[in-house]
């Protein structure tokens, strides 16, 4: 980085200098100011590139009283669906210019809760993600009725804390309705952990979408999101052999579930459709490759800083979005071998 003749980091007034132009230009161009001809703004930009100069982000909070940061908490982050929306966050924060500060909770608690938050209200945060996928969250968030705007990612919010997420019901539907439409009439669930949004919310379209159909509900095996559990889930429905089709919690539960069933000698999907959930890199590359559901983890950080921005920047009232998940097909559905009676 260039040093002004007098030995110190390059200013504002040194790049407007350069540029042969005043400050209040310079200051247009860094915060992206319609009113900027293309040519003024050529000339700035190549006199900030020439000093390096960069903003002064400490005095710019001093007169905007905004830190330009956001608080993200986060729990579970080994896992791939919060791990991906924390990345979807952390990038559309940074794409709307600010830092993200942020507390992973080992273990979720209204306490951790209330002490993450106490730390980001100790750093003046402008406003706070939540990445929390537990029932009980939301019912703490409002309890402590916090000065800054809050949404929580994962959750449709309430009347007091903003919400963005993904249809997960609705992916859970697609999955089921895919399976259906193949003309299966046993389909199984195996559960992602029902304290988890996630996890219920897609055990709920699974329920709903069966009863649409006037199918039975009643095979549901509880896993934890691992594949260990997705193994075990799938070692009992390869001896049991009632279900034709399973609709699978997350892919890594899915991965698990192919391993038992190609152990067994159980074929997917010759004997037993298998549907995920997230589509994972990996997901395309399972024997066989894995129909999934989609979730766009960037589109949902974009909608959570949408919001947090309405409410930092103009008042907003609390609002919640919805991303619609997809569905991905490949190898791993088919119509059962022998078609099945209602």
């Amino acid at each position: 980085m260039a040093k002004s003749s007098k030995g110190r980091m390059p200013r504002l007034e040194d790049v407007a200098d350069r540029a042969g132009v005043s400050h209040q230009t310079v200051s247009r161009v860094i915060n992206n100011h319609p009113n900027v001809s293309e040519s003024t703004r050529a000339k700035v930009e190549a006199a900030i590139a020439e000093l390096g100069y960069r903003r002064n982000t400490a005095a710019r909070s001093l007169v905007t009283r905004r830190s330009q940061t956001i608080g993200v908490l986060a729990s579970e982050l080994s896992q791939y669906g919060p791990a991906n929306t924390l990345l979807g966050v952390e990038q559309a924060a940074r794409h709307a210019g600010y830092f993200v500060s942020i507390a992973a909770l080992r273990e979720v608690g209204r306490d951790a809760i209330s002490d993450a938050v106490n730390h980001f209200m100790d750093q003046a945060v402008d406003g706070i993600a939540v990445l929390v996928p537990h029932a009980d969250t939301l019912l703490a968030l409002e309890e402590m009725r916090l000065p800054v705007p809050v949404v929580a990612v994962g959750s449709l919010g309430s009347s007091s804390v903003s919400g963005a997420m993904v249809d997960q019901r609705r992916g859970a539907e697609l999955a089921v309705e895919h399976l259906i439409s193949q003309g299966h009439r046993r389909i199984g669930h195996i559960a992602g952990p029902q304290d988890w949004t996630d996890g219920s919310e897609r055990a709920d379209g699974w329920r709903e979408a069966l009863r649409a159909a006037d199918l039975a509900d009643d095979l549901l095996v509880q896993g934890d999101w691992s594949a260990g559990s997705g193994y075990e889930a799938g070692r009992k429905l390869a001896a049991d052999r009632t279900a034709t089709a399973l609709f699978v919690g997350n892919d890594q539960m899915a991965l698990g579930v192919l391993c038992a069933f190609a152990e067994a000698g159980v074929r997917v999907p010759d004997d037993v459709s298998v549907v995920g959930f997230d589509d994972q890199p990996e997901s395309g590359y399972f024997t066989p490759p894995l129909t999934t559901v989609r979730q766009d983890f960037e589109e949902l950080g974009r909608r959570c800083m949408d919001i947090m921005l309405k409410e930092i920047e103009a008042g907003a009232d609390v609002s919640s979005t919805v991303v619609t998940p997809e569905l991905v097909l490949r190898a791993s559905t088919a119509p059962p071998a022998q078609p099945e009676k209602s």
